[in-house]
């Protein structure tokens, strides 16, 4: 195992004793209210770290309007920079794993010494009872729910929210605190939405996509 350890993750025994926050998507593409989702986790989590875990192919997404790999890397590549505590990871592909609970079960075997919490956004949150293991999440590591326009009370109100709702507590407590977990963080919202993007960019988006 030490040996597939740093064959797949080099990087691992860097975080010996960390914390990190893993904030999975697409990224199709990137945009300015991700890096804010980021920025909030490191001021309110405490985490040591954001990483982007860019997902090869999201299963409940058309694949005809998600361009490829490379592309949504480096969109999100760019937007991040070099913050010293922002990764963009491709340590899925790396991993082989096509769903979130796959990834995560993988980084808790070969990261043992690193707390890990999950992030996502409210939309995501109100279709969580359709991911693959979903209940096998919430229970493997605590998960931090930003607030997205418009899904404020479908999030709150979902399947999730009613199974897992006397484990709900305060964002600042989310960090210490044993799984299942969650919180839910409102933040100045931003207008921007990978959607949009796609809309306004057109075909140029796609371009170069198999």
């Amino acid at each position: 195992m030490l040996r597939n350890r740093n064959i797949i993750l080099p990087e691992a025994a860097k975080w010996r004793g960390r914390t990190v926050a893993l904030y999975g998507g697409s990224f199709n593409p990137a945009h300015k209210g991700h890096r804010r989702v980021a920025r909030e986790c490191l001021k309110r989590l405490g985490v040591d770290a954001v990483w982007f875990l860019v997902s090869p192919g999201n299963p409940l997404k058309d694949a005809n309007h998600m361009a490829e790999f490379d592309r949504r890397f480096d969109s999100i590549k760019a937007l991040v920079g070099d913050h010293p505590r922002m990764l963009v990871s491709d340590i899925e592909v790396r991993l082989g794993t096509r769903f979130s609970a796959d990834t995560i079960a993988a980084l808790q075997k070969l990261m043992p010494h690193t707390r890990f919490i999950w992030v996502m956004g409210a939309d995501n949150l109100a279709t969580f009872d359709r991911w693959a293991n979903w209940q096998e999440i919430a229970r493997s590591l605590p998960i931090a729910v930003f607030d997205r326009p418009g899904y404020s009370i479908a999030g709150q109100n979902a399947k999730f929210a009613h199974v897992f709702g006397r484990f709900r507590v305060s964002p600042e407590k989310l960090g210490k605190s044993r799984s299942p977990a969650w919180a839910f963080l409102t933040i100045p919202r931003h207008p921007a939405s990978a959607t949009k993007l796609r809309q306004q960019m057109g075909e140029t988006w796609l371009a170069g996509t198999k």
